[in-house]
């Protein structure tokens, strides 16, 4: 796959530094950018080598596996974290060992962070090359010890993020200290991705809605929100964002929504750790639903709604979203994840992500500002939506 300038660039940049940080918008191409580079890690000399990439949810460590392995052959494959794999997967020391050492091969691992201690429990893993996607996670208290480890031992590291999360106590880390996660070697400013046509520019919608009545069912509420998004705007494929699983249950079973749907052409899926993957209303295994979602998504005629509470908001490639609605408060980096659903070129007719916001009484009012200082920050000023650990 041909690289873009900006990816050249980002390369480049790993060529000439042994740790640091890649800055690059949501839908900017960074899992190719370590792809390439791990190509060029396993090309160099004979011996073989041991690369690692670490991922925040097992969902997109397995998708990052077949990233990688659509570019890659010829290595030997394992996965660490507890979820079901086609490759040799394992948490248990011994095994982890085992494998690392019967294998003669170049060598493959994808974890999550929150597994990635146990990599670190194996003896003797000499690692040439680590990667850590969606970097942003990596400062959480229950996750550094294991990033720092690596980040010292590991002949390389690299942290990937369209979202850096800086800290301004020495009680907590943050990607600002620069002995841990290095310095900003490449970072890629949005209105450049934008202006070359590889992403394209959100455009914010922010509108008011009834306040509701004191016997007044939520539910109806929430409904009537999305099928004035949909009427107003003709958006075929939706990202909605709610605030719980318990809201996302409460809809889909109140029966007037799924009828709106049906009526208007559009069908309906969801996923939460709770309730698991459904396609109107029939449950179906995780890979049966994002199978699905990515085919809808390309069939520029299919019309559907998706919901989710946090699962889809960061790292999932999903082609075709066109709007997402929120119906709950973020931080700045889920707010700026979420965004980069809908901003991935899709059909020829699509010219932008629509975001929007309902806004009644003072509800929504923070969202509706929190969403449009982080497209003011990425998509007018340059500059990443960076969070601050202030305490």
């Amino acid at each position: 796959m041909q690289l873009r300038p900006h990816q050249e660039k980002a390369l480049e940049a790993l060529a000439r530094h042994s740790k640091g940080q890649i800055i690059v918008p949501t839908g900017g191409g960074k899992t190719l950018i370590a792809i390439k580079d791990a190509i060029r890690r396993f090309n160099l000399n004979s011996i073989s080598k041991t690369i690692i990439v670490v991922a925040p949810r097992i969902l997109l460590a397995e998708q990052l596996s077949s990233e990688f392995l659509e570019e890659i052959e010829n290595v030997d494959v394992m996965h660490v974290h507890s979820g079901e794999t086609h490759h040799f997967s394992s948490t248990k020391t011994d095994e982890i060992e085992n494998w690392y050492h019967n294998s003669i091969k170049n060598q493959l691992i994808f974890t999550t962070y929150h597994s990635l201690h146990r990599i670190v429990e194996a003896a003797d893993i000499e690692v040439d090359t680590i990667y850590f996607d969606e970097a942003h996670n990596s400062t959480q208290s229950n996750f550094i010890e294991s990033v720092e480890y690596y980040s010292m031992y590991a002949e390389r590291a690299y942290f990937f993020t369209a979202t850096p999360k800086h800290s301004l106590t020495p009680m907590k880390a943050g990607m600002n200290d620069s002995d841990i996660f290095g310095n900003v070697i490449c970072s890629v400013p949005a209105p450049k991705l934008v202006r070359e046509g590889y992403i394209l520019p959100p455009k914010v919608k922010v509108y008011k809605t009834d306040i509701l009545q004191r016997d007044e069912i939520t539910f109806d509420v929430e409904c009537n929100q999305i099928m004035d998004n949909i009427d107003d705007h003709n958006t075929k494929k939706i990202l909605v964002c709610a605030k719980s699983t318990k809201q996302i249950t409460g809809l889909v079973s109140y029966a007037k929504f799924l009828d709106e749907l049906e009526y208007r052409g559009y069908d309906c899926m969801w996923i939460t750790s709770k309730t698991g993957a459904i396609i109107n209303g029939k449950k179906v295994s995780r890979d049966k639903f994002f199978e699905t979602l990515s085919a809808w998504g390309k069939d520029e005629d299919k019309k559907f709604v998706v919901l989710h509470h946090s699962i889809l908001a960061e790292g999932i490639n999903v082609k075709g979203l066109e709007a997402v609605l929120f119906l709950r408060s973020m931080d700045y980096i889920g707010i700026s994840q979420t965004i980069g659903r809908v901003i991935r070129k899709g059909s020829k007719d699509k010219t932008h992500g629509l975001v929007c916001v309902p806004v009644y009484s003072k509800v929504g009012i923070s969202t509706a500002r929190k969403v449009q200082a982080v497209v003011d920050t990425v998509f007018v000023q340059g500059e990443p939506a960076i969070s601050v650990i202030r305490r």
